[in-house]
């Protein structure tokens, strides 16, 4: 009620007083009234929905008649005129409208008001949704999803996650009182009654969980060669997003970083990348982890080989050859021995090649094949197998017979190995050669003739070579001569001239006389029978053999006739002369001294030989002298024949020479009968 209506209805009521207590038979003919209780009809009768047009029409009873005022009561707020007069039209009813509105009726008596509700039906209007709590909202916590609409009646309530509709009912808020991840989504709500419907906003209820266990795949899939390009991509559920680490385990307390990021790309995969890789999936709320094994198919590597025992391999030991090589998948094996010209013979299949008694032949050089699907490699491996001496053997160069003066190389080989050390042996005795072979003679002399053998030795054995003789070849020495009988040879009696040369091969002798061509004997000894003055002369043998020849010195055989009646001046001429000759023979030493001395300085005679001066000193009958001494007692050797008790008598004495050409210059004229 407004100041100006209370105003009024005072006014009234001072007015009405006298008039009632002055003039009591005026009520009859008229009584004036304030207003009854008013009463109040809505046109149209029923349910007021929005949007329809709607009146209010106020009525009192009242005298004088009323007048009539609308007011809207707002609880808490003093009342707000709407207007006067009977009715209060609502063109176009809003929501807004619903409440509680009072008509005041008054006259001049005084006044009176009712109040009538109006509840505007309308359909639901600003529908919403929100969460408790709101923001962020972790895995297991509880949350709250309300839905308001201002709606008339009250609005029925429909769920949907994701556009989906949710089996909740049509009551609401509703509760999650252990959030899980799968909870995660947009969530609107959709409100309804007779009058309309309405959805409200979308909510996203962002459930904050830590990684669940990451998933890695590897492409390409299959199987992983080397050399290849692979890729390992890691995923997990998990909000907020996981960021990932790759690792390889190393060991079970160590890894080592390889990759920030959910991918981990190895452009050329090798087969040391073989291993455990371990993807981290990691937010603000935790981490999970997963780990991926890759395994790299590879050839086989280069093989390693290992010989057991270690160390010297000795012939007759057993011994293992082991193959092994890095290869995935396992290798298999294959032994082959390498031959002459790089070509190979197959020889066990599988890693260990074992020689149960290992043989000097075995060694060389061993391949060991590894393949698998992949590919294959090669590795040698050589095998010396020591052993002592095989097959001890001597030969000398060049071979067969050996010429005196030539050079000649024995040579010792032997199969050993280590190589073995030599010791020579010359008709076994051991020689001073030293243990180095081969040995050479530059000039290879009479005396190295003989029997060799070598003896081959080191530390595993020793073995005697077979004996090879050395057959040194040379001509004749100058060949010596002898007399049988020695002595006084009478007329017709028989003499054996022999002769000997130390030669190889052995000499053949023949035999001459001097100033004739014909050949008198052949053999080593020369017989004369039934003697007499005509086989006087110088005599010589000839010593040869394939080698060449040698001529002896000369046999002078003098034949001496004397008659039984000699003077005695004959004997004292021959002493004479018998003095002269031993005179002349003291100057020919000193003479032949000399001159031996300067021959001693010289290679002389035929075959690097010197002629060697038999005998210097006078001789008796029958003894060799050199021919020099022959010529300067030749005055004294031609005398006539010597008388011994009436009997002819042969006398012989030898002249040294080695050429018979010059020995026939130097002795031409010495022979007489």
């Amino acid at each position: 009620m407004t100041l100006i209506s209370a105003a009024r209805g005072f006014l009234a009521f001072l007015l009405s007083v006298p008039v009632l207590q002055g003039n009591g038979d005026l009520t009859a003919r008229g009584v004036e009234y304030a207003p009854k209780t008013p009463s109040v009809t809505v046109s149209p009768s029923g349910e007021i929905e929005e949007g329809s047009s709607v009146t209010l029409s106020c009525s009192s009873d009242a005298n004088p008649a009323a007048e009539y005022t609308w007011f809207k009561d707002t609880r808490g707020y003093p009342s707000r005129e709407m207007k006067e007069g009977k009715q209060l039209v609502f063109s176009y009813v809003l929501s807004s409208q619903s409440g509680q509105y009072r008509c005041e009726a008054t006259n001049k008596r005084g006044g009176n008001s009712v109040t009538y509700s109006i509840n505007v039906n309308y359909g639901p209007k600003r529908t919403s949704v929100y969460s408790s709590p709101s923001g962020e909202i972790k895995e297991g916590s509880s949350v709250t999803l309300s839905c308001s609409s201002d709606a008339n009646p009250a609005a029925d309530y429909t769920w949907l996650k994701n556009n989906q509709p949710l089996l909740w009912g049509p009551s609401q808020p509703h509760t999650f009182p252990s959030v899980r991840p799968e909870d995660r989504g947009t969530y609107r709500c959709h409100a309804e009654n007779q009058y309309g419907q309405l959805s409200s906003n979308s909510i996203f209820m962002d459930v904050q969980y830590g990684p669940k266990t990451p998933s890695v795949t590897v492409s390409p899939s299959g199987e992983i060669k080397e050399g290849s390009s692979v890729t390992l991509s890691c995923s997990s559920d998990a909000n907020p997003a996981a960021n990932y680490t790759w690792f390889k385990d190393i060991t079970d307390r160590y890894s080592r970083h390889m990759n920030q990021g959910p991918q981990f790309i190895i452009s050329y995969i090798r087969s040391s990348d073989s291993g455990q890789y371990r993807c981290d999936a990691t937010n603000k709320l935790g981490k999970k982890s997963v780990t991926k094994s890759i395994d790299v198919k590879y050839a086989p590597k280069t093989p390693s080989v290992t010989v057991s025992p270690s160390g010297e391999i000795e012939e007759g030991s057993s011994v293992t050859l082991s193959c092994s090589s890095d290869a995935n998948p396992a290798a298999t094996y294959t032994w082959f021995k390498v031959n002459t010209g790089r070509s190979s013979r197959y020889m066990n299949r599988g890693p260990q090649l074992v020689f149960r008694r290992i043989l000097s032949s075995d060694s060389g050089q061993y391949r060991c094949k590894a393949q698998n699907t992949i590919g294959k490699r090669y590795v040698d491996n050589s095998i010396d197998v020591k052993y002592g001496p095989k097959h001890t053997s001597v030969l000398s160069s060049p071979s067969g017979e050996i010429k005196e003066g030539s050079s000649v190389t024995l040579r010792c080989s032997s199969d050993a190995n280590p190589a073995a050390e030599y010791t020579w042996l010359k008709n076994n005795q051991p020689l001073p050669w030293g243990r180095s072979q081969p040995h050479t003679f530059p000039s290879v002399r009479l005396e190295d003739r003989g029997t060799y053998r070598c003896h081959a030795e080191n530390q595993y054995g020793h073995l005697s070579s077979n004996s090879m003789f050395l057959n040194v070849t040379y001509d004749p020495n100058t060949p010596s001569v002898t007399v049988s009988p020695s002595g006084e040879i009478e007329e017709g009696s028989s003499v054996t001239l022999s002769c000997s040369s130390d030669a190889n091969p052995a000499a053949n002798y023949t035999w001459f006389k001097e100033h004739e061509d014909s050949v008198k004997e052949s053999g080593r000894n020369y017989t004369i029978t039934n003697i007499t003055s005509e086989h006087g002369g110088n005599y010589y043998c000839q010593a040869h053999n394939a080698i060449g020849f040698h001529n002896s010195t000369f046999l002078l055989i003098k034949v001496c006739i004397q008659d039984l009646k000699l003077t005695s001046s004959r004997t004292t001429t021959v002493a004479v002369r018998g003095i002269v000759v031993l005179l002349a023979t003291v100057l020919l030493l000193v003479f032949l001294w000399m001159r031996r001395k300067r021959a001693s300085r010289k290679a002389c005679g035929h075959g690097g030989r010197p002629d060697t001066v038999e005998e210097l000193l006078p001789v008796p009958v029958y003894e060799n002298i050199p021919a020099l001494t022959n010529r300067l007692a030749h005055a004294a050797q031609r005398e006539p024949i010597e008388e011994q008790d009436g009997h002819h008598c042969a006398i012989i004495h030898t002249s040294a020479s080695d050429n018979q050409d010059q020995d026939q210059t130097e002795m031409g004229g010495t022979s007489e009968l």
